[in-house]
C-alpha cells in the first residue's frame, strides 16, 4: 500500500519560503510528538525554499530584514546568522543584510535537514507541478487536481502560495497589450529585453528562473499606492509631520520624496520625448521591487524612470542601529486618530532619545496585528487610503548598502522618480512607447515594467476554484482571503474544510503578514494546531526508565540508556558524553533532558553543539512532554546559558538542587570542577554544604566524594581532600573529578615532584579516555613550571598542549594561559606562539565568550598575543554581557590593555583591585592564579619591588616553588 495513504496526509501548495517554513515546523513537530505524517510539497520550482523571492543570483539584491530577524525558528533568532558563519561568512553579524540568494540556500538547507531528521516518522513527497483545483472528498478529505493530470487526496491542505500576482489593472489598454509591457518582471526570461539579451552580467549568467519577488516573505513588497491625503499629524504625502515622515517634509535619515536634494520628482521638461527613448525603462511602482530592478537594469546611457502615485521610495535601515525601544503606552486607543497621536508621540520620543525614528516603528511590530484588529473596517480603509503608502515605505526598508547604491544612481541621474499615473501609451516608430502621465508630462521608454506589487487577492487557478465554489472568499477590504487563525472561511463564514494558509493571503486578517518574522510564527502555530489532534493517546501509566541515580526519564528505554551513558561519561570526565546525548535525542527527538544536556555541554565545555538550537529544542520538548523535575532542569540550563537574572541563573540552579538533590548533572554544574565553572561567586562553605546535603541521595556512589575532594582542597584542607579523592579513585579509578581534585592537592600543597609523577602516570593509564586530557597535561606543566624546569614545560606544551593537539575552549583555558605564565616568569625564551592558540579557537569564542570564565582566559590569550584591538573588542562585548563579565572581565581587559601599553602602574592597580572578586568567574584557584602572576609582573615592571616581594612571600607561604624563590632572589634591594 502507498505509505502516504497510511498516514495523515498534509499537502503544502507552494514550496517557497512560507511553504518551506511550514514543512520544517511540521517535520520537527511530528517527530517530537511521534505523529506519523505524510507530507506532500507541490510546486513546479526546481528547488524548494527559494520560490520567486530568493532565486535571484544578483548580489545587489539583499534582504530588507537584518540576518538576526530571518531565522526559520521564532525561538532561535540567531539560527540564520550561525548558518552563514558555518557556510563561508564567519564574520557576519546579526545586523548584517545577507543576499537573497544566500537566504534561499539557507531555507533549502534547513528544510533538507528537517526532512532527513524526520525520516521514519514523516514521509515526504515533492511533486513538481501545480495544483489547479481543490474540492471536498469523502471522509472529510480534500482532493487536489494537479496540472499534470493527476489527483491527490489529502487530509489537510496548506496554501502557501505567497503574494498574489499583480493584475496590471492600472495600465491603459494600449499599454497593457503592448509587447513592450512586462507585467510579471520575475517570470523566467521576462527581463531578457530590457537587459539587452545579455545573460553574462551580474545575474550570474542565468535567466532560467525568477530573479526575485513581487512581494516576498522577507517583507518584499510595494511602497503602496495610497492617495496620500493629509493626515492630522503629517501622515499624507506632502504633509509635514513632526519628524519628517510626510513626503516633502524634513528628512529623518530617509528619502523624503520631493524634498531638497532628494532627487525629487521634478519632470524632465514638459515633453521628455525630445530626448529620445533610447534604452530607457519606466518602472511603475517605487517600492522594494522597483528598487531591485532599478539596480539590476542600471547601466551607462540608460535612464530608469520610476513612477508611483506618491513618488515615495522605501526608507533605508540605519547603518548603525539605534537601541531597541519598548512599545509605547496608548496602544489601546479607542480610535484611529487617538492611535495616530500615540504613535507619533512615541516617534517623537525616539527622535529625541536616539536621533532616529526607526526604533519607535520597530517596537510596534509585535503589536501590529492586534492594532489592526482593534480598528473598525472604516478606520482600516482610512488608514490604507491616507497612510498605507507612508507606512510601507517606512516599515519595509532597504538594506544600507542597497540605499547607498540607489543614492549613487539617483545622483548620477540614471534613476529619476516621478509622481502620478500613466494615462496613455502611444507606440512610436522605433518600437518604443511615448507615455503620458497624469500631470500631462510625457516620458519615452523602450520598456514599461509593472512593479506595483501584489494584487489584492490571489488569482491563480487553484484560488479561483476555491472562490468559485465558495470554499474561500475575499478578505476584509478585499485584501487576501478571509481567514480565522489561518484557517480559510467559506462563504457562510465557517471553517468547514481543513484548508489553511499563511503569509500574504492573511493580509486582510493581520495586515502585517508578508515578512519572515511573522510567517515563521504562523508556520509554528499552524503545525502545532494541525498536529495536536493527531498526537497519540496517552498510554496507561507504566514505569518510566530511570537514570543511574533513580530519577525517572520521560523517554523510552533505548534513549534512556544512551542518556545514562552520557551522564556517566560526564561524571567520570570521559570523552564521548555529547555523542551519547546526541544519540539519545536522535532516538527520541522529543526528549527534553537530552537536548538540555547537549546545550549545557556546548555552553560550559566547548562541545561541538549548536547551543541555541539545542536549548530551543529542549524548551519546546519540555512544554510538550516532561515532568516537573525535567522542566525545572531545562529552565536551569536556559538561565545559565542566557545569563538571565542578576545572579546569572545561580538561584534557579540551587533551588533545583534543593528539590532534586540526586540530579547529578545539575550538581556537577553547580560546583567548580574540571568540567564546569560552577556557580560564580558561590561561597565555598555553601558549596560544601550543598554537596554534603546531596550525598545521601546517591547511596554511597563515588561521585559526591570526588566533588567533596575538590571543595576540601579549595578550603586548604588538603589531607581530607586527598582521603576523599583516594576513596573515589578506589571505587572508580577512571574518575576524572577525583584525579583532578588530587592534582590540586599536590599543587596547592607544593608537593610538585610527587604531583608531577603521579599525574603523569594517571594520564597515560586510567586517564587515557579523559575528555580533558589537555587540562591534566596543563596541571603537570604547572608542576614543571613551579619546579623551574622550562625545558620540560616547553616539551610538554609542544607534545600535549600545542594547537593541533588541543583546540577550542580548552586551548584558550589551558594552552594560552600556560604560555602567558611561562612568559611572565621568564620560563619561555623567545616569542610565545599565542597567535597559534587563538587561530585554533573560533573568533566568536574569543571575542564574544558566553561565560566570564572563558572571557578571563580569552583576555589572557589576547594579551599574550599582544592583540590590543581584539582585547578592546572583548571588553566591549563584556560590557553588554552578564553581570560577572561586566564587573570583573571589563576591568580585567582594561588592566591588561594598560599592561600592553606599558602603563604598568595602572595595570598593577587594576589587577590588584580584581583579586578579591576573581572567584566570581568560577574555575579553580590554580586557574585564576594567572591574574596574580600577571600582577606580580606588573609590580616589578612598575618598580614596586616591595609590593612584589610581599606577594611572592605570600605565595611561598602557600607552597614551596623553586621558580618563586628564583623570582624573589632576583628582586633588587
Amino acid at each position: 500500500m502507498n505509505p502516504v495513504r497510511e498516514r495523515h496526509t498534509v499537502a503544502i501548495v507552494g514550496a517557497g519560503a512560507a511553504g518551506a517554513l511550514t514543512a520544517v515546523q511540521l517535520c520537527e513537530t511530528a517527530v517530537r510528538r511521534r505523529v506519523p505524517l505524510a507530507l506532500v510539497l507541490i510546486d513546479p520550482a526546481p528547488e524548494a525554499g527559494r520560490g520567486t523571492a530568493y532565486a535571484t543570483t544578483d548580489p545587489r539584491h539583499r534582504l530588507n530584514v537584518p540576518a538576526a530577524g530571518m531565522s526559520c525558528y521564532p525561538d532561535d533568532p540567531g539560527h540564520f546568522t550561525r548558518w552563514l558563519c558555518r557556510h563561508g561568512e564567519p564574520t557576519v553579524r546579526g545586523d548584517d543584510f545577507a543576499t537573497r540568494y544566500r537566504y534561499g540556500a539557507y531555507l533549502a538547507d534547513t528544510l533538507a535537514r528537517a526532512i532527513v531528521r524526520a525520516h521514519g516518522t514523516v514521509a515526504v513527497q515533492r511533486l513538481r507541478t501545480r495544483a489547479e483545483a481543490c474540492r471536498p472528498a469523502p471522509a472529510g478529505r480534500l482532493e487536489l487536481r494537479l496540472a499534470d493530470g493527476n489527483g491527490l487526496l489529502a487530509d489537510s491542505v496548506v496554501l502557501a502560495t505567497g503574494p498574489a500576482a499583480t493584475t496590471g489593472g492600472w495600465a491603459p489598454p494600449r499599454l497593457r497589450t503592448s509587447s513592450r509591457f512586462i507585467g510579471s518582471p520575475w517570470a523566467p526570461g521576462a527581463l531578457d529585453g530590457p537587459l539587452g539579451g545579455r545573460l553574462d552580467g551580474p545575474l550570474g549568467g542565468r535567466l532560467d528562473g525568477p530573479l526575485g519577488p513581487p512581494a516576498g516573505p522577507d517583507g518584499y513588497g510595494p511602497a503602496g499606492r495610497g492617495s496620500g491625503g493629509n493626515g492630522p499629524v503629517g501622515l499624507g504625502a506632502g504633509g509635514n509631520g513632526p519628524v519628517g515622515l510626510g513626503a516633502g517634509g524634513p528628512r529623518a535619515g530617509g528619502h523624503g520624496a520631493g524634498g531638497p536634494g532628494a532627487g525629487g520628482h521634478r519632470q524632465i521638461g514638459r515633453d521628455a520625448s525630445s530626448h529620445g527613448a533610447g534604452d530607457d525603462v519606466l518602472l511603475v511602482g517605487t517600492g522594494l521591487t522597483a528598487v531591485d530592478l532599478a539596480l539590476t537594469l542600471d547601466r551607462p546611457g540608460r535612464t530608469v524612470h520610476a513612477l508611483s502615485r506618491t513618488g515615495l521610495l522605501p526608507q533605508p535601515h540605519a547603518l548603525v542601529p539605534a537601541p531597541a525601544m519598548a512599545a509605547p503606552e496608548g496602544l489601546d486607543a479607542p480610535t484611529l486618530s487617538a492611535l495616530r497621536r500615540a504613535v507619533y508621540r512615541h516617534i517623537g520620543r525616539a527622535v529625541r532619545a536616539h536621533g532616529d525614528w526607526r526604533p519607535a516603528l520597530d517596537s510596534l511590530r509585535p503589536h501590529t496585528a492586534r492594532l489592526w484588529h482593534s480598528l473598525t473596517p472604516e478606520e482600516r480603509a482610512v488608514f490604507l487610503r491616507e497612510a498605507g503608502a507612508l507606512w510601507n515605505t517606512h516599515r519595509h526598508r532597504t538594506a544600507p548598502a542597497t540605499a547607498e547604491s540607489l543614492d549613487r544612481v539617483r545622483t548620477a541621474r540614471r534613476l529619476r522618480v516621478h509622481t502620478g499615473t500613466v494615462t496613455d501609451a502611444v507606440p512610436r516608430a522605433d518600437d518604443s512607447l511615448l507615455l503620458t502621465l497624469s500631470d500631462g508630462s510625457r516620458i519615452g521608454a523602450s520598456w514599461v515594467i509593472d512593479c506595483t506589487g501584489p494584487g489584492p487577492r490571489p488569482q491563480d487557478p487553484l484560488w479561483r476554484s476555491l472562490f468559485d465554489t465558495g470554499a474561500a472568499v475575499p478578505g476584509p477590504l478585499g485584501l487576501g482571503v478571509a481567514t480565522r487563525d489561518g484557517r480559510l472561511l467559506d462563504a457562510q463564514g465557517r471553517t468547514g474544510l481543513a484548508l489553511f494558509t499563511l503569509g500574504a493571503p492573511r493580509r486582510g486578517e493581520l495586515w502585517e503578514t508578508t515578512a519572515v518574522p511573522e510567517i515563521r510564527v504562523q508556520a509554528a502555530e499552524l503545525a502545532e494546531g494541525l498536529l495536536a489532534p493527531l498526537a497519540p493517546s496517552p498510554r496507561p501509566a507504566r514505569r518510566r526508565p530511570l537514570d543511574a541515580h533513580g530519577l525517572p526519564l520521560s523517554t523510552h528505554a533505548e534513549a534512556a540508556a544512551a542518556h545514562r551513558t552520557g551522564l556517566e561519561r560526564v561524571l567520570k570526565v570521559r570523552a564521548g558524553a555529547e555523542d551519547a546525548f546526541a544519540r539519545a535525542v536522535a532516538l527520541d527527538p522529543g526528549f527534553a533532558l537530552g537536548h538540555a544536556a547537549l546545550a549545557l555541554l556546548g555552553h560550559e565545555c566547548g562541545a561541538d553543539v549548536d547551543v541555541p538550537r539545542a536549548l530551543a529544542d529542549a524548551r519546546r520538548c519540555a512544554r510538550e512532554r516532561a515532568d516537573e523535575r525535567e522542566r525545572s532542569f531545562v529552565e536551569v540550563v536556559t538561565r545559565r546559558v542566557r545569563g538571565e537574572g542578576s545572579d546569572g541563573g545561580a538561584g534557579a540552579l540551587l533551588g533545583h538542587l534543593a528539590a532534586h538533590p540526586a540530579d547529578a548533572l545539575a550538581l556537577a554544574a553547580a560546583v567548580p570542577t574540571i568540567a564546569f565553572s560552577g556557580v560564580g561567586g558561590l561561597d565555598p562553605a555553601y558549596a560544601l554544604d550543598l554537596v554534603e546535603r546531596a550525598a545521601p541521595a546517591y547511596g554511597g556512589h563515588w561521585f559526591p566524594d570526588s566533588l567533596l575532594a575538590f571543595l576540601r582542597q579549595d578550603q586548604g584542607r588538603h589531607d581530607e581532600a586527598a582521603e576523599l579523592a583516594g576513596r573515589a579513585l578506589a571505587a572508580e579509578p577512571a574518575s576524572g573529578h577525583a584525579a583532578h581534585a588530587l592534582a590540586h592537592v599536590h599543587y596547592e600543597s607544593g608537593d610538585h615532584v610527587r604531583g608531577r609523577d603521579w599525574l603523569d602516570a594517571w594520564v597515560s593509564g586510567h586517564g587515557r579516555g579523559a575528555v580533558h586530557r589537555a587540562h591534566f597535561s596543563w596541571h603537570v606543566a604547572l608542576h614543571e613550571l613551579a619546579l623551574d624546569d622550562p625545558a620540560a614545560v616547553r616539551r610538554r606544551w609542544f607534545a600535549q598542549l600545542a594547537p593541533g593537539r588541543v583546540s577550542g575552549v580548552r586551548a584558550l583555558v589551558d594552552s594560552g594561559s600556560l604560555l602567558w605564565r611561562a612568559r611572565l616568569s621568564d620560563s619561555w625564551r623567545g616569542p610565545v606562539p599565542a597567535a597559534d592558540v587563538l587561530d585554533s579557537v573560533a573568533r566568536e569564542i574569543v571575542e564574544r565568550p558566553a561565560t566570564a570564565f572563558t572571557a578571563l582566559h580569552a583576555a589572557v590569550a589576547l594579551t599574550a598575543a599582544g592583540d590590543l584591538a581584539a582585547l578592546r573588542r572583548l571588553r566591549d562585548h563584556a560590557a553588554g554581557a552578564d553581570p560577572v563579565q561586566r564587573e570583573v572581565v571589563v576591568p580585567l581587559c582594561e588592566a591588561l590593555a594598560a599592561l600592553l601599553e606599558e602603563r604598568f602602574q595602572d595595570a598593577a592597580r587594576g589587577l590588584d583591585a580584581l583579586l578579591p572578586v576573581l572567584g566570581r568567574v568560577g574555575g579553580s584557584a590554580a586557574q585564576r592564579e594567572v591574574v596574580e602572576e600577571t600582577l606580580l609582573y606588573a609590580l616589578v615592571a612598575a618598580g614596586r619591588c616591595e609590593a612584589a616581594r610581599r606577594l611572592l612571600d605570600t605565595r611561598l607561604d602557600r607552597g614551596h616553588a623553586p621558580r618563586d624563590r628564583r623570582l624573589l632572589a632576583a628582586l633588587p634591594g
